[in-house]
């Protein structure tokens, strides 16, 4: 597989690890990835929620916390590609920006919901973390480019451009996830179109990056011939002995059938994809899971008619209380069937890119 290049960053493995929050890909999972050529990715949202006082000392924790998994997953990786996975519609989406900077990220990937004022967290003259916004649109990128020119001088390092087959919440309406006008090479053209006219503008290369659905090396093949410079994958590294969720967490993924896969109303606003099991299906009975919310981790959140807490059930699956939780999934999720190593995935991946590149 040809590289992938972010910037002054060269990933020999054209891959980009997704971000899966809440513990799912933390240090472990993205050492793993960046050790093995690819770009590993630490998601920040409830990345402190296992903590004791996480209740009492919310922001504090958090940032301790980030700023560790990251100078850790440094280490693990012998100084490999290390992003971190920001939402915009986190209540304490900035600390987290400057945690990571001041941690030494290599990449901030920013998405759910534009991040308009991101580059305004960077230090002048810092060249060592790249800014790339997650976006589902080319009218998208090209308004976020548009405002980080203008506004603070700042180009777009690169673009990941999510589809409607993701896990996870999903920026797109209910009615449009089954959308053959919503597929994500669809997605991907249109991106194109609008990044090109920049590129060829101030005279630089803008990455584009594919993923939501992404399963096979052939994928891989397939987006980057039609232009992506390299892919992003979340749902295959779950079912890593490298990544960072519980065994039982894991083996949701293996036992997860094609009917199982479920679109939900997230207590945050926004549709998301997950594995039914008896949690939602108590939900979607109109049971309630009494909570109490001391510290408001989503904007968006409808703290007073949620029927749960979205973080203490997420965090409840990935530590293996799938009763008490349940977990995100991406589309092909049922096409999983064993847990191996993230270095034997990544050269399956390859495998299947080189006998796909040989078909033509």
């Amino acid at each position: 597989m040809k590289e992938l290049k972010i910037r002054d960053l060269v990933a020999k493995v054209p891959i980009i690890q997704g971000g899966m929050a809440v513990g799912i890909s933390v240090s472990g999972l993205a050492a793993a990835v960046a050790k093995a050529g690819g770009i590993g990715v630490i998601a920040t949202a409830g990345i402190g929620h296992e903590d004791d006082e996480i209740h009492k000392r919310y922001v504090e924790i958090h940032n301790r916390v980030l700023f560790d998994e990251i100078k850790k997953a440094k280490e693990l990786s012998n100084n490999g590609i290390i992003g971190v996975n920001i939402m915009v519609a986190l209540s304490n989406y900035a600390e987290l920006v400057k945690v990571s900077i001041d941690a030494g990220a290599d990449i901030i990937f920013s998405g759910a919901g534009l991040p308009l004022n991101l580059p305004k967290y960077l230090p002048e003259g810092n060249t060592i973390t790249k800014l790339v916004p997650i976006i589902s649109s080319g009218k998208a990128a090209h308004i976020l480019a548009r405002k980080w020119i203008d506004n603070f001088n700042y180009i777009p390092a690169a673009f990941v451009v999510e589809g409607p087959m993701a896990g996870g919440h999903l920026g797109f309406r209910k009615e449009n996830l089954f959308d053959p006008n919503f597929k994500l090479e669809n997605l991907l053209k249109d991106v194109l179109e609008h990044v090109k006219p920049i590129e060829d503008k101030y005279g630089v290369s803008i990455p584009v990056i594919p993923g939501g659905g992404i399963f096979t090396g052939q994928d891989i093949y397939n987006f980057i011939k039609m232009g992506a410079s390299g892919v992003q994958m979340a749902t295959r590294f779950v079912a890593t002995h490298e990544c960072d969720a519980s065994y039982e967490f894991k083996q949701a993924f293996i036992n997860a059938k094609e009917e199982d896969i479920v679109i939900i109303d997230s207590p945050v606003g926004m549709p998301g994809r997950a594995i039914k099991n008896k949690f939602l299906d108590d939900v979607k009975a109109g049971q309630r899971k009494p909570f109490k919310c001391p510290f408001h981790c989503i904007i968006t959140c409808n703290v007073k008619d949620a029927p749960y807490c979205i973080a203490e059930a997420l965090c409840n699956s990935k530590i293996g209380k799938l009763n008490d939780g349940f977990a995100f999934a991406g589309a092909n999720v049922y096409r999983v069937n064993e847990i191996v190593h993230v270095d034997e995935l990544i050269n399956t991946l390859s495998a299947e890119y080189d006998e796909a590149e040989k078909k033509g």
